[in-house]
């Protein structure tokens, strides 16, 4: 993602720290305040537990919430005393976006500074939609969305791709897109300050926060549809690696003879686990069914499909061996189209981590998404809200 404010105490993206001046000092104990107030989609706090969350003094935090009250960043409703009022982010303050774009949809969210979704709307889109048209659709959407609501400060937005310094890198999934600056892209389309990540970093992220990898340090969130993908949080951080391209699962080597991918490489998982390998295995057995029609078949006891499902779980697995003997996590979620078949697929996938992973980690929770397609748009908007510092700074500092 591209970092251009400091990050917060609670981020799950690193960066720097501001100075340490008097001003200084005074933005970060209010950002500190707001950091906790962000913490969720029903996070309203007294001013005591301000005081014990944050650290801060209670003398201070009374202050700080006197200051944003009067701001308009935050509301207030009187409690047991003065420190036992309740005090939340008001939506007044302003509001962040979201915006999913995948193979052949875009999804864009209208968001409250917590992450608590108020708005969202889905479109289909041709698998080989260009950009442009892509995100002036989008920016439509957000604008109907938008309509007599807070002002939007900020927009998160994820593509299904490698990203390095807001350049796709790979053409395989979004051909309209490939090597096109997204992040300028999409801050001319929108108007707004864009954060640009892989999906499957903002559905990591979701997880983390809202879903099922909810108190755990680390996770690693695989995305199975037209492409597969992962997101990886360690130490409660999203890992980006060195350029930013950190999690292509997808495209770790399982037999190089094996049949071509996407990429260029042979033998790649998401040749063996993606939607389409499952439907091409299918189409002499089920033409013109899409993936839901092969679930709702291995279901209903069909054995073709039922076998087609298992062995894109066992080869599911057999990547995921690597990523838990390297990383160890605490858990793998799994989510995107495939995660629909639920089981069909998740029972295969066990196994085969179990016959390649050391004993040590061959136990490691494999679970399905608890946020289902929409994890990435979740965690688009909960991406955007945290990186809206420089925007809360502004209007609270002096």
């Amino acid at each position: 993602m591209t970092r251009r404010s400091a990050r917060s105490p609670g981020s799950a993206f690193p960066g720097s720290t501001a100075p340490g001046s008097t001003s200084a000092l005074r933005t970060a104990n209010q950002q500190r305040v707001l950091d906790v107030l962000r913490g969720g989609p029903s996070a309203r706090h007294t001013q005591a537990e301000l005081a014990r969350l944050t650290g801060l003094a209670p003398a201070t935090v009374s202050n700080i919430v006197r200051e944003l009250s009067g701001s308009g960043l935050v509301e207030t409703e009187a409690g047991s005393g003065r420190r036992g009022s309740s005090v939340w982010l008001s939506r007044s303050a302003g509001l962040v976006a979201g915006v999913d774009f995948g193979h052949s949809h875009v999804a864009v969210a209208l968001g409250a500074l917590t992450g608590e979704i108020i708005a969202e709307e889905r479109r289909a889109l041709e698998p080989t939609h260009a950009y442009d048209d892509s995100l002036k659709l989008a920016a439509s959407l957000l604008a109907g969305l938008a309509a007599g609501h807070a002002p939007v400060l900020r927009v998160g937005m994820g593509v299904p791709a490698p990203i390095s310094g807001g350049v796709v890198r790979a053409a395989g999934i979004l051909p309209g897109w490939h090597n096109i600056d997204s992040l300028t892209a999409a801050e001319d389309a929108f108007g707004l300050p864009v954060d640009v990540e892989n999906d499957a970093n903002l559905g990591a992220l979701a997880e983390h926060r809202q879903g099922i990898a909810q108190g755990h340090s680390s996770s690693v969130f695989v995305k199975l549809s037209s492409g597969v993908g992962a997101g990886i949080v360690l130490d409660d951080r999203i890992y980006h690696g060195a350029s930013g391209t950190a999690g292509e699962l997808g495209h770790l080597t399982l037999d190089e003879q094996g049949p071509p991918c996407r990429c260029g490489g042979r033998g790649c998982l998401e040749a063996y686990t993606s939607t389409a390998n499952v439907l091409a295995m299918l189409s002499g057995q089920h033409p013109g069914a899409d993936f839901d029609d092969v679930v709702a078949l291995a279901r209903g006891g069909d054995a073709s499909s039922r076998r087609a499902l298992e062995d894109a779980g066992l080869h599911l697995g057999w990547g995921l061996a690597g990523v838990v003997n390297l990383l160890n996590p605490d858990l793998v979620v799994v989510g995107g189209d495939m995660a629909r078949a639920g089981e069909l697929l998740l029972e295969s996938a066990r196994i085969g981590l179990r016959r390649h992973a050391l004993d040590a980690v061959a136990l490691t929770p494999v679970l399905a998404s608890e946020l289902g397609e929409r994890a990435s748009l979740v965690g688009a908007v909960l991406a955007a809200a945290e990186r809206t510092e420089l925007a809360v700074e502004l209007k609270v500092s002096p």
